[in-house]
């Protein structure tokens, strides 16, 4: 997720809407999880190299693909009945999410389709039912899904939109495990009645609640504790919904499929330095102390602290997946990397249980466009 206000108002303008935020995402993901079948829950990992489906739900937001920015929402006028509605999105064309969803789970039904296009189908389809469930994804194109209309919240500016990303879910207090816990309340007759709804009706769902949502705010507005009481409900529900949801989706693409044999982890030769690097996932970068190692992540956070600078990838201080030490020439990039994903090559150190890659050279470290 990118990070929240100033850098969801440009980066969310200029690369489409982003949704749930950090923790929503992963949450979906983790919910899903649990949802699998056992042999699905094996297709998906070798799709994946090894990565988990929660520590992979950010990525299409990270990636940064202009080519797929309009692949996260789908604008509508307000005020459609669900025929319109219907009509409305069928006319639309292949650039939102409803024709993502269709376009990537296509990709995965193909024998044809390579093993890193299942991997890149995969991690969308993975992040692109949440969107489909984050109400302002389902709304208008003049406020660019709730962007432009300014609010206050917790003694701080937001918009509509940021406020249902993440703010009233920040404000809920709750770490992902508790999230996942009071989230997922479904029951058996529940996730059979979810699952069986289309992604149409995914997002006719949300475009009824983001109808609601604009009614009920006006830009300039305070939103106060009634409003977060009032609808952090809806959000348990919309999480709950797209994690049972996407597991469904899963299980129907991958139940009866064999899993196939990926190697997790690709090796290539430094011609500069002749080490042996390995390109390892973010999230087993923890198991690769004393290698040498090209890893890919977003930067959350950059903390300049005067002999060095240290970036946190994959989360925020204290939760980060690896920290990248700054040092020497190396330091000429933190004022261009923070909020970007990056790719970082280095020996990875343990730091007090944390791992971390000092980085001294400023070719050392790559920004992923």
């Amino acid at each position: 997720m990118r990070k929240q206000l100033a850098i969801v108002a440009v980066i969310g303008l200029s690369l489409g809407l982003i949704s749930w935020g950090f923790k929503g995402h992963r949450a979906v993901a983790t919910i899903a999880e649990k949802h699998l079948t056992s042999n699905t829950a094996n297709v998906v990992k070798a799709y994946l190299k090894g990565e988990t489906i929660t520590n992979v739900s950010t990525w299409a937001d990270e990636n940064r693909d202009k080519a797929t920015s309009s692949w996260h929402y789908l604008n509508l006028p307000l005020g459609l009945n669900h025929d319109q509605f219907l009509d409305a999105v069928s006319k639309q064309g292949n650039d939102n999410v409803y024709s993502a969803i269709l376009k990537v789970e296509a990709m995965l039904k193909d024998n044809t389709s390579t093993p890193v296009q299942k991997n890149e189908a995969l991690k969308y389809l993975i992040h692109l039912v949440g969107d489909a469930h984050q109400p302002m994804h389902v709304s208008r194109k003049e406020d660019k899904g709730g962007n432009t209309i300014q609010l206050q919240f917790d003694g701080k500016g937001t918009n509509l939109h940021a406020l249902w990303d993440s703010r009233l879910i920040e404000h809920e207090g709750l770490s992902e495990a508790d999230i996942v816990k009071q989230y997922d309340w479904a029951n058996d007759a529940q996730i059979k009645k979810w699952q069986a709804d289309s992604p149409m009706e995914w997002l006719w769902e949300s475009y009824q609640i983001s109808t609601e949502l604009y009614a009920d705010v006006k830009s300039g507005q305070t939103i106060d504790e009634a409003y977060y009481k009032k609808y952090i409900k809806t959000i348990h529900l919309r999480i709950d919904q797209a994690g049972v949801r996407l597991a469904g989706e899963l299980n129907k693409l991958f139940n009866e499929v064999t899993a196939p044999k990926i190697d997790v982890t690709a090796m290539f030769v430094n011609k500069a330095t002749k080490d042996i690097v390995s390109v390892t996932p973010l999230n087993a970068i923890g198991k690769a102390v004393g290698n040498v190692v090209s890893t890919t992540g977003k930067v959350f956070s950059v903390k300049d602290i005067g002999s060095m600078v240290l970036v946190n990838l994959g989360a925020a201080y204290p939760n980060q997946l690896l920290t990248v030490v700054l040092k020497g020439d190396a330091k000429q990039m933190a004022s261009q990397i923070e909020g970007k994903t990056i790719s970082v090559e280095g020996t990875v150190i343990d730091y007090k249980g944390k791992p971390e890659i000092v980085i001294t050279e400023a070719n050392k470290i790559s920004i992923k466009e």
